[in-house]
């Protein structure tokens, strides 16, 4: 994807809508996620996600669970409640925004 800047701005949306599908993650599983999901498209490096996920904890919108695995102990993440109703308004943002791009870029095809 050429531009990092548009995905930027949707990081949080996008950790927040892969956790409302799953229990929990940890961090690199993320990344794999979305690499995967995205055929390659998006990349999201340590040094972009880590502060992301650190700001939704701050903000009430993740909680974190330790587990130790192979000797190590891994962060799993999940949504609170705030972080759940917060992923549907983000998500219903997100889907107006788009809508409103579409109708600007290729009116005749715009999403009603």
């Amino acid at each position: 994807m050429g531009n990092s800047k548009l995905y930027k701005g949707s990081l949080n949306t996008i950790i927040l809508k892969l956790l409302e599908e799953s229990d929990k993650m940890y961090g690199y599983e993320i990344t794999q996620k979305v690499k995967e999901i995205t055929k390659g498209e998006l990349n999201i490096t340590e040094g972009a996600l880590y502060p992301a996920l650190h700001k939704l904890e701050a903000e009430g919108l993740l909680d974190v669970e330790m587990q130790k695995v192979d000797n190590r102990v891994r962060k799993y993440y999940k949504l609170t409640e705030k972080g759940t109703k917060e992923t549907a308004n983000r998500l219903s943002e997100l889907e107006e925004y788009i809508r409103t791009m579409q109708t600007i870029i290729n009116p005749k095809w715009s999403i009603q």
